[in-house]
């Protein structure tokens, strides 16, 4: 039977006297695409932010390819493959968005070179990783804006490039955190029409949103979160077709 690519048992945080999450166990396999959703406040983001340790739980596990990742002592060779796309963007304002791109990969590679004792030159890496940039930049149709600086770019511009950055690092999973929440109504599109690619081309996907059409249309499984707890799990057509949780029934007759 398949293992899990990431497994969490027992999850909790707090911070202080608030409880945000309240033992969340779930199991989330190689190829799925998960959305989470429920109320503002019901601990979807410290979910999704727990699961690569940004935030470090108050109790409970996390697994990561079979190995524990709340007391690994090699969390940035986990981290790597967890892409992580945030709410606003987070690009570095002083550096081009080829820079941008390519900054993770390439110190990435010059530790493995250190690691392995590897002939390659930096200068070679730089190249190279320019030059995947590069391709990733046009399959986006933002190639003619590798030496441009991020407050030349429109909002959808920056979070295009910021999922680009994170496929850079070729990462096994992709975490969006309210990917489109911050952007312009008319900029939505072009973020959730490449969020939908990579869904298609079968990256496991975790995507905390408030889009219930991406939703619906992309997710191969629907969380529900209230209060800390998963309330419900299901796919969209359970979800959305047939829910049988009150609190969820309440919650999408306010956002449908």
């Amino acid at each position: 039977m398949q293992e899990p690519l990431i497994k969490t048992v027992g999850l909790k945080k707090s911070f202080g006297e608030l409880n945000v999450l309240d033992g969340i166990s779930v199991d989330i396999y190689e190829g799925e695409k998960v959305v989470v959703i429920g109320p503002s406040g019901s601990g979807k983001s410290t979910f999704l932010r727990c699961l690569n340790l940004l935030e470090t739980p108050t109790d409970g596990t996390i697994f990561f390819e079979g190995s524990e990742l709340t007391h690994s002592s090699d969390l940035e060779t986990h981290r790597k493959k967890m892409g992580m796309v945030f709410q606003h963007f987070n690009l570095f304002p002083h550096l081009t968005v080829l820079k941008n791109i390519t900054l993770a990969a390439v110190e990435a590679r010059l530790q493995e070179k250190k690691k392995k004792k590897l002939k390659i030159t930096k200068k070679e890496i730089v190249a190279e990783e320019s030059e995947r940039a590069k391709k990733l930049l046009a399959r986006i149709g933002l190639e003619d804006k590798a030496n441009a600086y991020p407050s030349t770019l429109s909002g959808g511009q920056k979070q295009r490039i910021a999922i680009v950055r994170s496929l850079a690092m070729n990462p096994k999973v992709m975490l969006f955190d309210e990917p489109t929440s911050a952007l312009d109504p008319e900029m939505v599109g072009e973020v959730l029409s490449l969020m939908k690619e990579l869904a298609d081309e079968g990256m496991t996907m975790i995507v905390v949103t408030h889009e219930m059409r991406f939703a619906r249309e992309v997710a191969t499984r629907v969380l529900f979160m209230d209060e800390g707890k998963i309330a419900a799990d299901g796919t969209p057509e359970e979800i959305f077709g047939a829910p049988k949780d009150e609190r969820l029934q309440s919650f999408l007759s306010k956002v449908l």
